[in-house]
């Protein structure tokens, strides 16, 4: 088997980080489209929520990459 136990527990904890940065980028819009909400440009939907998926990214080419020895 090329990828071990670990490797898929890995990518679920992955995607669960990425799940988490769309989570955290969801939300900030208006139901009145008369009103602009600023709230869309706050500092986790613009900085924190890219940089959480990126890093979710980077955990699942981790634990696609990582041999644990089994």
């Amino acid at each position: 088997m090329p990828l071990g136990r670990k490797n898929y527990l890995f990518m679920l904890i992955g995607l669960g980080i990425i799940i988490l940065g769309f989570i955290l980028m969801s939300g900030g819009g208006s139901d009145d489209p008369n009103v602009f909400d600023y709230s869309m440009f706050s500092f986790r939907r613009i900085t924190l929520a890219p940089v959480v998926v990126l890093a979710g990214f980077g955990f699942e080419l981790f634990a696609i990459m990582k041999k644990f020895k089994e």
